[in-house]
């Protein structure tokens, strides 16, 4: 059998290569993609050859095929239909962490089943979904707190949707581009620019992958408060002011990352069960206003350079004639 799928060849250069696949084997799945999406922050960094080479292996996709800087076939968020391969699985609709390609083998352990009620647009979410959920089991966000969120792309306005169904007395979605302010009331929060943002936070999430946002993070904490950091910078140096009162307030940032889950859920969970808090999440409609598409697979090449050249919207889905 032939696939077409998606290939960085070389960092800032994109193209459609035709690949020969084996038939399914035993405990494998055969899946024919009907949508997949672009994980703007991480694939970006790809595409621009911005994965610093110390780092490059941990950060490899599930399915990654290629190193990097490239050529690399890279990508994480596909919904499809199984075709062929275990009975128990043929005809499923699944997600799975796999790069853009029409058609894919993979183990039957790398599915997630999904919902009849769970459209495949939304679906293509699961993954920036599961990265939302163990950011907040990482930061705790507790009854009646005051949070900020530092960051509205595609991971910000997914950790805002889930905190918007959170009994907080304050959430508000910090970011300098008024159509990103713009998704926040209906995600559960409002919307400021970085100077409009109330200080005195709980919880402060920082998703804008900028030095001036973490420090903005910084400085909307109250004391003793905690800045979780999601922001992936590649290869970029971030400079933060810690000479202030950072100490005196003590502060505290930690990192979050979706590869582990967060030790605060670990010994009772694992990641399927992640997945699954993830998969209802994805229920609710509210999400759809993230999405913007679909693009043809064959303009996959001309999209990425359009998104690496400052083109709006957060979550652009890739469709599978």
């Amino acid at each position: 059998m032939e696939a077409r799928a998606y290939w960085t060849v070389p960092p800032g250069h994109g193209e459609v290569r035709m690949e020969q696949l084996a038939p399914p084997g035993p405990g494998e799945a055969l899946v024919r993609a009907t949508l997949s999406a672009v994980s703007r922050g991480t694939e970006l960094l790809v595409h621009r050859g911005g994965v610093p080479e110390a780092v490059a292996e941990r950060m490899r996709a599930p399915f990654q095929v290629g190193g990097l800087p490239g050529p690399v076939k890279y990508g994480y968020l596909s919904v499809g239909v199984v075709e062929d391969g275990e009975p128990d699985w043929v005809g499923r609709r699944v997600f799975c962490l796999h790069p853009h390609q029409d058609r894919y083998v993979v183990p039957v352990t790398a599915l997630t089943p999904l919902p009849d009620d769970l459209p495949d647009r939304r679906a293509v979410l699961l993954g920036t979904l599961e990265t939302a959920v163990n950011a907040l089991w990482d930061g705790r966000p507790l009854y009646g707190d005051r949070v900020a969120v530092v960051g509205g792309g595609m991971v910000g306005a997914c950790v805002t949707a889930l905190l918007g169904r959170m009994p907080l007395t304050r959430l508000e979605l910090v970011d300098p581009d008024p159509e990103r302010r713009a998704l926040a009331a209906g995600l559960g929060a409002v919307g400021v620019t970085p100077e409009e943002a109330s200080g005195d936070c709980d919880l402060v999430l920082h998703v804008s992958a900028t030095s001036a946002g973490l420090q903005r993070s910084l400085e909307l904490l109250g004391d003793e408060g905690e800045v979780v950091e999601l922001s992936w910078y590649g290869d970029r140096t971030v400079a933060v002011d810690l000479g202030a009162d950072f100490h005196a307030r003590r502060l505290s940032v930690r990192a979050s990352q979706v590869s582990r889950v967060s030790p605060h859920r670990a010994a009772r969970r694992d990641h399927a069960d992640r997945r699954q808090v993830a998969v209802r999440a994805a229920t609710d409609e509210r999400l759809d206003a993230l999405l913007a598409g679909p693009t043809p697979l064959d303009e996959l090449p001309a999209l990425m350079d359009r998104l690496a050249d400052g083109a709006p919207g957060l979550c652009h889905l890739v469709s599978y004639p």
